[in-house]
């Protein structure tokens, strides 16, 4: 291509990934901001730990059994039309969420929002695979993450301090309209590949053969996907150590420093900001590492391994909030990033043409660990509940929350085992003839 043509294929893919990023940076806020209103939410709807669990985790069980046909809609449809809808869904559900006057209501609106988003980060996966050399994915992913979670830090204490001047039903308002002003965007401006803005592939641009195109009916290719068992371990990963991370992260983490100790909502949720910070940047040194050493599987491996311990240090070492607490939220959420090397994993071992699914199946486990832990971590706290309550919400003990936190150290063993189980690809996809 000419320079002038290279400008403006850059300039169309990035304006591309720049609209659906920050569609992507709205998932992340709606899946964590609950964790700073949960106060606000039991106060409302007068709800148990439980009771706001499964309204937290409203959201992840829709998009936990939407990720399968988010990925046969990105390899079908194409990213441009998923993203669209999604947008156009979640809007809509943010909009009755910030207006209902019931819990059945909020649940419903939930359940839309995670209807609406579920479609968004698989759609923008797979722009990813084919806007961008395979050689440089496991950072563009890492980039990718690293940009998403920063809509999951602005649901921490700039959402805090947004309270003191909005309430909570506001704020979900004005972020139904800008998923309806990115639907807009997406639908003008989105394009599924290069060849249908007028460029050649970018396969084609480096002198090779663009990859083959789906052949058969997507069910069949859906049921290849699900055979290779090769994609299966980075599935276990995201269910125990992403799940569980999001599910703690954006719910649980909050009430644990104010219950346990005596810590008010704007300084408790610096500790889940330094996480999440600290996510988007292992999220980043994860996919660089990767492609710069050429190898997935030590990556991923190490970080679940420390990711394992930190769970223990933080249930069983003394602490209390402070140097030591701030350290080990940080070593969370910094090690919790290797799991950003589960997608292209999942595409290094898949036909290029069904990406799309398999990423969508290894980010099921994520959603689906997200919305088994959010209620089952409230269910724990209930179990151990002694009746106290403050301010008409429920206040539970630090044992309490050790028996809660048990179950996140087991989710971590589970991604420990499932990162044993990895193939390692050399950042390569293993379909194909190396070329």
């Amino acid at each position: 291509m000419h320079i002038d043509e290279q400008r403006r294929f850059r300039w169309v893919r990035t304006s591309i990934y720049l609209i659906l990023i920050v569609s992507y940076m709205s998932v992340y806020f709606h899946r964590m901001a609950p964790a700073v209103v949960s106060a606000e939410l039991m106060a409302t709807f007068h709800t148990s730990a439980a009771a706001l669990g499964s309204l937290a985790a409203m959201y992840y069980y829709i998009y936990t059994l939407m990720q399968i046909p988010a990925g046969v809609l990105a390899d079908t449809l194409g990213n441009r039309a998923s993203v669209t809808a999604g947008n156009l869904i979640a809007g809509l559900g943010s909009i009755l969420f910030a207006m209902a006057e019931t819990f059945e209501l909020a649940s419903l609106g939930r359940f839309m929002v995670g209807l609406g988003v579920s479609v968004i980060f698989v759609g923008l996966m797979k722009n990813n695979t084919v806007w961008y050399r395979d050689r440089i994915y496991g950072l563009v992913s890492g980039v990718t993450l690293l940009m998403g979670n920063l809509g999951s830090v602005l649901a921490a204490r700039p959402l805090s301090a947004l309270l003191n001047i909005w309430t909570w039903r506001e704020i979900f308002l004005a972020m139904g309209f800008v998923s309806l002003a990115l639907a807009v965007l997406s639908l003008l401006y989105v394009r599924n590949r290069p060849e249908d803005a007028g460029f050649p592939s970018v396969r084609e641009m480096d002198g090779l053969a663009s990859h083959a195109e789906r052949h058969q009916h997507w069910f069949r290719d859906l049921l290849a996907v699900l055979r290779n068992l090769a994609v299966w371990p980075g599935f276990w990963i995201n269910f125990g150590m992403a799940g569980g991370l999001f599910a703690f992260a954006g719910l649980w983490g909050i009430p644990l420093l104010r219950d346990s100790f005596d810590l008010g909502r704007d300084e408790a949720s610096l500790y889940t900001t330094i996480t999440l910070l600290s996510l988007a940047v292992g999220t980043l040194l994860a996919g660089w590492l990767s492609d710069r050493i050429g190898l997935r599987k030590p990556v991923i491996l190490t970080s679940a391994a420390i990711y394992m311990l930190a769970w223990l240090a933080l249930i069983y070492v003394p602490w209390q909030p402070g140097m030591l607490a701030m350290l080990l939220f940080m070593l969370i959420g910094l090690t919790g990033g290797g799991f950003v090397l589960t997608y292209p994993c999942a595409k290094e071992v898949t036909q290029p043409a069904l990406s799309g699914m398999a990423i969508s199946l290894v980010n099921t486990g994520l959603f689906l660990g997200a919305a088994i832990m959010q209620p089952l971590f409230g269910w724990v706290l209930d179990q151990g509940w002694d009746g106290a309550t403050a301010a008409g919400i429920n206040v539970y003990s630090w044992q309490n929350y050790q028996d809660a936190m048990s179950l996140m150290l087991g989710f971590a063993t589970l991604a420990f085992i499932g990162a044993l189980r990895i193939k390692e690809t050399r950042c390569h996809n293993l379909t194909l003839q190396r070329e």
